[in-house]
């Protein structure tokens, strides 16, 4: 009976642990105690360094999504809509989630190896010894560059999507270039942008709330960075992809 119920306990203890880890951090943000200077750096660590590669699969993704999109409309003899449906997969959905789960790969996996390589050498403790809240110093720049970043990173793979969309569908479906670019700012809504918008700073909290709990509760040496930053990544995807589907049906309530 108790190797039944230990896990589930464990599983409470940890939760409630990460609860409290999360409202320690926001506590130092809603009291203004930001470390601005650290915020940028952090800024242009996860997304300056993260550019490259979302644009790459923003691309791809945007000129396979025209490309299957082609191939199903052509059939119907509707291959002018292929231009509304890349832009609106892209806003509403695609870009946001594939962005979230390139940058908990990349940045997310950053902070947790950071924090957990500083936690298994007794760095955080020396903050504390040294008199400065760990979390403060260390978790805040972080969560709130993620707060920001993230939506960016989203607006720029939204754009490149839409390039490669655009190359697509003009070059290998032969739309005109004029009606391509009318069809895609005809059909796409504030609502649509605004959408898929608002869900990043919801990934963008969870990814660097849920990457630091772990860097911060790392143990077990070397072996155990690796196994934590793993976990992080793991967690993080598993509560994007859970995240997005709540909040996707809260908008589609609202307003459809």
């Amino acid at each position: 009976m108790i190797t039944v119920i230990k896990p589930f306990f464990n599983l409470f203890l940890t939760t409630g642990n990460a609860v409290f880890f999360l409202g320690n951090v926001l506590g130092h943000i809603l009291r203004g105690r930001i470390r601005w200077r650290e915020v940028f750096k952090q800024a242009y660590e996860q997304g300056v360094q993260s550019v490259l590669i979302v644009a790459m699969a923003s691309f791809a993704s945007g000129a396979v999504l025209a490309l299957q999109s082609f191939v199903m409309l052509n059939r119907f003899g509707a291959k002018e809509y292929v231009a509304q449906l890349v832009v609106l997969s892209l806003v509403r959905e695609l870009s946001p989630v594939f962005t979230a789960f390139i940058f908990s790969g990349k940045a997310g996996a950053r902070m947790a190896a950071e924090l957990g390589t500083m936690n298994v050498n007794d760095q955080i403790l020396a903050t504390r010894t040294l008199g400065v809240d760990p979390a403060e110093f260390l978790v805040v720049p972080r969560m709130v560059a993620a707060f920001f970043v993230l939506p960016a990173l989203v607006i720029f793979s939204e754009m490149v999507g839409i390039f490669g969309g655009y190359c697509v569908g003009v070059f290998d479906a032969d739309i005109a270039s004029a009606t391509y670019i009318y069809q895609t700012i005809r059909w796409v809504r504030y609502v649509d942008f605004f959408s898929g918008l608002i869900k990043t700073l919801f990934f963008g909290l969870i990814i660097a709330w849920i990457c630091c709990y772990q860097g911060f509760n790392t143990k077990g040496g070397s072996l155990g960075v690796g196994q934590y930053t793993t976990k992080a990544v793991a967690l993080s995807y598993m509560l994007v992809v859970l995240s997005n589907t709540v909040l996707t049906k809260i908008i589609l309530t609202l307003w459809g």
